[in-house]
């Protein structure tokens, strides 16, 4: 029994550590999400996604990036654009540009790994979606992709969408204190519901890997560069976790040994093709659209992740060692404080949402 209190004593330690470090920068992703859906009108984007032609999917993978939904609630937000007249190659490319370069995902990367990676990632996710919107759109026009109609799919439910929280309207008429606080309602209440669960989830991996997964262990498979890197990209696939959730997972493997590539493989394999949300995508775009979405992810991540070793090993990083162990007298009342009410807000979230008397 001391036993067992102890290793579970360790495991919690060890997400406290996680946590301390990603929460103060998560928090500020949020409240920057919570601007952006405060001040960009809701029309915006599917105004410049109408159409099936190339610029509408550069102008999908661009607008995604300020658009503050995980990977999980970007679904049934892109079965709404389908249903105003986007392409399907417009569609896909939204799909993976968005969650790949949300705010809170870049906040979390940056605390939890390095700049590089910081930067690398949302603009491998931006390049990816461009290549799956163009090839998805390629395809469409070399064969037909029967597709569920997306009123239909909406309509109907199921997987992800309906599982989710997604506002599709504002009151017409809010002054700026109005709108900053429906922002912050949002980006504290329905995005963190979305997203708070799975990174916590997220940070208790990252907490497993960092007890029970050994330095040796990671090494035996990450001492082959592109096998690590295929072996990342099979488990993202039924390991659900979003965006923001998959960083702290990456992070606990990198300091095991797992190179920046592998580590990017995970990173954007893993939102874009998890199980849950295939489902209704590929109800959403159709089988053959769908595995061409597939297949350009893994080509591009795989492609991503050789680039970016050969980038870490040209600016003289060592790939093994690429990201350090902060130090535990480095954690101030700041990130103490700012772990407690991360905690206490993702609870509160659940809570709320859980309350049949709350309406939105």
């Amino acid at each position: 029994m001391h036993e067992i209190v102890a290793v579970l004593t360790r495991i919690l330690l060890a997400c406290w550590d996680v946590l301390l470090e990603s929460a103060p920068l998560a928090l500020l992703g949020f409240f920057v999400a919570g601007l952006l859906k405060a001040y960009v009108p809701d029309d915006f984007i599917s105004t410049h996604l109408g159409g099936s032609g190339i610029k509408s999917i550069f102008k999908a993978a661009a607008l995604g990036i300020p658009v503050p939904l995980c990977s999980c609630g970007v679904v049934p937000a892109a079965a709404g654009l389908k249903k105003q007249g986007a392409g399907n190659g417009a569609v896909a490319s939204f799909l993976i540009s968005t969650p790949e370069t949300g705010v809170d995902s870049i906040a979390v990367t940056y605390a939890l790994l390095d700049p590089l990676m910081t930067v690398f990632r949302p603009l491998a996710g931006i390049l990816t979606a461009m290549a799956a919107g163009l090839a998805v759109s390629w395809s469409e026009r070399n064969g037909d992709s029967a597709s569920v109609a997306a009123g239909e799919l909406l309509s109907e439910g199921g997987g992800c969408a309906s599982s989710c929280s997604c506002s599709h309207h504002k009151p017409a008429k809010l002054g700026a204190i109005g709108k900053f606080k429906e922002g912050m309602h949002f980006a504290f209440g329905e995005l963190l519901k979305d997203v708070g669960g799975w990174l916590f989830f997220g940070i208790l991996l990252a907490g497993l890997i960092s007890i029970f997964v050994s330095q040796e262990m990671v090494s035996a498979v990450a001492s082959n560069d592109f096998l690590s890197m295929l072996v990342m990209l099979v488990a993202s696939g039924p390991l659900y976790v979003c965006a923001t959730a998959s960083t702290p997972v990456a992070a606990a493997l990198a300091l095991k040994g797992l190179s920046p590539g592998a580590a990017l493989v995970f990173l954007l394999a893993g939102p874009a093709t998890n199980v849950a949300s295939l489902t209704v995508i590929s109800r959403m775009l159709g089988k053959r659209s769908t595995l061409v979405y597939l297949g350009v992810i893994v080509v591009m991540s795989l492609l991503g992740g050789l680039l970016i070793n050969a980038l870490y090993g040209w600016l003289g990083f060592d790939i093994r060692h690429w990201v350090s162990v902060s130090a535990p007298e480095e954690a101030g009342v700041l990130s103490i404080a700012a772990s407690a009410l991360l905690t206490v807000l993702v609870v509160r979230s659940f809570l709320v949402g859980s309350d049949p008397s709350h309406s939105h």
